[in-house]
């Protein structure tokens, strides 16, 4: 924070009226209201809680110190973004009274009533040292629990502030009405909150499709019709259903946690806590950089009011979304799902603490009676199908940083599992009386450093390991001489102070644990865990490519793997006799085993020697091969399957410029070795039709030297991987070459005997397999 030298205690030298922090609150407040939707905010808000973005953060500590000669860090509105604290930490750093009373500075402002600490649960009056304030409807989370009055701290460290509010948090607990045990049923109506968020639309279509529920969601908006306009809009964003049968089985109400009643009319929240079998909790404010007062009221807050409302009439079960955030204590050796979570006062994010603090209130809830469940995701990958990806998430910014970067930090696991099979392992669940009221870590199996390390250069991208600080430092220089905006919020946490701690929780922490997980999944036949690796985010990534916010290898890069290929043969006019000589002497290569699984194409260079086109070589200005075309469909509805599929843009010596076809083709009942090595080709000018034709052919004995035996792999990767990276891309080449070679004789067979429609698949399966036999074989055996 940066601090300007207060002005004498009798007030300013011009006479000006002192400023009060009330003033400067109400200053603060109106310069806010440039950025919100919703007007003014009163001094008890919570700035993002009313709708200001991190961009908009920026933009109003620069308008604050511009403006109102008010100097704040971006550090200090994230801490705590209600006006009055702000106020209130303007004033402690210059030394003045922190309450309502005057101030000595230099500029007026409207005076306004400052009160406590910390926005109370309920409404009431509350007083500070100069005079009583109301608060607001806005800053109440729950309906029934007794408000809490929390002096200003004293002390210098934020850390203590937030265990003061913390502590009186846990104690609205105790507050809670005694209740019995759920029934052991599974639920017919089920009320569940953040359906519009990127788990909470997944776990919403996952409940349908578990049971035949009814689903009441809970929805920020003006009234039910605009809420159930941003339910749907949400759901559509990540490529979920909102068709009439979903509809018919879910209704939305309007609601907000930090409200009173969560937001609703009494009788409405009394007939859900008559009606309701179950309540699922997903909705919370993901947010790294703001304080754990800016995030108590939706985190912390929020869930002890749903926690009332399951005790309250029929008592219903509590699932609540928690997180493995719980253990981001530096130095912690152990993240089972029973083990103790991390000491309060060694937590350092205000997300980490407001997940801490909720899981806190939801045990004390248990000693009156509550069955609470508690899910812990750690990072929520992509989605394994769709590719669907939560652009704000942690893991989708690392991600991206390390394909784009090709540099990752030194870190010991990454617990990270897409959010399909965390969705489904957790609506299992909500479904499975027998499992309710333990601790789940939905975590599934998570990444090692070794193990993405070699992912990456298998892929294609050769990475770089540095210690996490030192990746911090590289990025961040990185993306202020070439900004990537995907990457915007990723960069805003790394430049964070508390981020530092943060980040070393994360990259040195264990794997958690997930035995009883494990053993649920296993119960009920659900998809085992698996490490969310290549294969699994291999949609997800395409996806983030496409936005920008990860980057795919590309020609550009050093090539991964490459060969040559030298053809010769004769050429003439269309039509006529091939009376001239014809080489091709080419290079071809992948950028990564991805450009070839995923698009099938490799990238060609080199030259071709042809006297009928100049009398000296022609260059390769570009060119490609498409590997089995159109899925082998044969050519013009003919018996000629395609194999590969020459496309290369020619230049010669005097800047004439060609084009060349090549078709390596498959018949039924030819040479299967002669077919894979012959082309036959078609060349012409640019934008003219083929003025010359022929057929070239790879010479027997140059065929294994080159194109297997001959085979160079990226020397920055080690040995044992380019072995790896060899067997890999033969076991490919040949599976789809053996796979286009069979299919003339399989589709002949499957017509001639009237065939299922799927014989030639499952044949085509059986011959991939046996080529894939054959080429780890011969691999092993060199």
């Amino acid at each position: 924070m940066q601090v300007a030298p207060a002005a004498p205690a009798d007030g300013p030298a011009d006479g000006r009226p002192a400023r009060t922090v009330a003033d400067v609150a109400a200053d603060i407040a109106a310069r806010a209201a440039r950025f919100l939707p919703g007007g003014v905010p009163d001094p008890e808000t919570d700035l993002f809680d009313a709708g200001l973005s991190s961009v908009d953060a920026v933009e109003l500590v620069a308008l604050m110190a511009r403006e109102l000669d008010v100097q704040l860090t971006l550090d200090d509105v994230f801490a705590d973004a209600r006006p009055r604290r702000l106020a209130q930490r303007w004033a402690k750093a210059l030394g003045l009274p922190t309450t309502a009373s005057a101030a000595s500075t230099t500029a007026p402002a409207a005076p306004v009533a400052v009160p406590s600490e910390a926005a109370p649960a309920a409404p009431v009056a509350t007083t500070s040292e100069a005079a009583p304030a109301t608060v607001t409807p806005t800053a109440v989370p729950t309906p029934s629990i007794a408000p809490v009055v929390i002096p200003a701290p004293a002390g210098d460290a934020a850390v203590h502030e937030d265990l003061e509010v913390i502590l009186e948090d846990l104690a609205l607990a105790d507050r809670l009405p005694f209740s019995r045990q759920a029934e052991p049923v599974a639920p017919r109506r089920i009320l569940l909150t953040g359906a519009t968020g990127y788990l909470g639309s997944h776990l919403l279509l996952d409940l349908l499709r578990q049971g035949d529920a009814h689903v009441v969601c809970l929805v920020r908006g003006a009234d039910d019709s605009a809420a159930e306009r941003r339910l749907a809009d949400a759901l559509a964003s990540f490529d979920q259903p909102w068709t009439a049968e979903v509809r018919r089985r879910v209704t939305v109400l309007a609601a907000d946690l930090r409200q009173p009643f969560l937001g609703l009319a009494k009788d409405v929240w009394e007939g859900l806590a008559q009606e309701l079998d179950s309540i699922v909790n997903v909705a919370a404010a993901v947010d790294f950089l703001r304080g754990y007062p800016s995030l108590r009221q939706t985190n912390v807050l929020g869930p002890l009011a749903l926690a009332e409302l399951a005790m309250t009439g029929r008592p219903k079960p509590l699932h609540h979304i928690s997180s493995v955030a719980v253990f981001n204590e530096v130095g912690i050796e152990k993240m089972g799902e029973d083990d103790p979570v991390a000491h309060i006062d060694r937590l350092f994010a205000g997300y980490d603490k407001s997940k801490w603090a909720a899981e806190a209130v939801l045990r004390r809830a248990r000693e009156h009676g509550l069955t609470v469940t508690f899910l812990r995701p750690g990072a929520i990958g992509g989605h394994t199908r769709t590719g669907v990806y939560n652009p704000r998430d942690l893991s989708t910014g690392l991600i991206g940083a390390f394909s784009r970067y090709r540099t990752v930090p030194a870190f010991k696991f990454m617990n990270l599992a897409p959010v399909d099979w965390i969705s489904k392992v957790t609506a299992a669940v909500v479904f499975d009386p027998a499992a309710w009221g333990q601790n789940y870590n939905v975590t599934g199996r998570a990444e090692t450093l070794p193990q993405l390390v070699k992912d990456m250069k298998l892929a294609g991208m050769n990475v770089r390991v540095a210690n996490w600080r030192e990746w911090r430092d590289d990025l961040i220089a990185r993306h202020a001489a070439d900004p990537v905006p995907e990457l915007d919020f990723l960069i805003r946490i790394l430049r964070s102070p508390t981020a530092m701690k943060l980040f070393e929780a994360l990259m040195f922490g264990p794997e958690a644990g997930s035995e009883r997980t494990d053993r649920f999944v296993a119960r009920k036949r659900l998809p085992e865990a698996e490490r969310y690796g290549s294969q699994a985010q291999l949609k997800a990534f395409e996806r983030m490519a496409k936005d920008g916010v990860a980057r795919l290898p590309s020609r550009e890069d050093p090539p991964y793997l490459q060969f040559r290929e030298r053809t010769k043969g004769r050429i003439g006019p269309v039509g006529a006799e091939r009376d001239a000589k014809c080489r091709m002497a080419l290079t071809l290569s992948i950028a990564s085993m991805y450009q070839v699984v995923r698009h099938r194409r490799i990238d060609v260079r080199g030259e071709v020697f042809c006297e009928r086109l100049h009398a000296e070589p022609l260059t390769v200005e570009a060119g490609e091969i498409w590997v089995r075309p159109d899925e082998g469909v044969p050519l013009r509805h003919g018996s000629d399957h395609p194999l590969l599929r020459y496309r290369l843009v020619l230049v010669d010596r005097d800047g004439g410029r060609w084009w060349l076809e090549g078709w390596k083709t498959a018949r039924a009942s030819r040479d299967f070795w002669k077919q894979t090595r012959t082309i036959d080709v078609t060349i012409g000018r640019e934008n003219e039709p083929a003025s010359l034709e022929g057929v070239v052919k790879v010479p027997g004995k140059s065929y294994v030297p080159d194109q297997i035996d001959g085979i160079e792999v990226d020397p920055r990767l080690t040995s044992q991987e380019q072995r790896l990276a060899k067997l890999a891309w033969l076991s490919w080449f040949f599976v789809q070459v053996g796979m286009g070679l069979a299919e003339p004789s399989l589709r002949a067979v499957a017509e001639l005997l009237d065939l299922r429609k799927d014989a030639i698949d499952r044949d085509q399966d059986k011959l991939q397999r046996k080529i894939r036999k054959l080429m780890i074989k011969r691999e092993q055996t060199r």
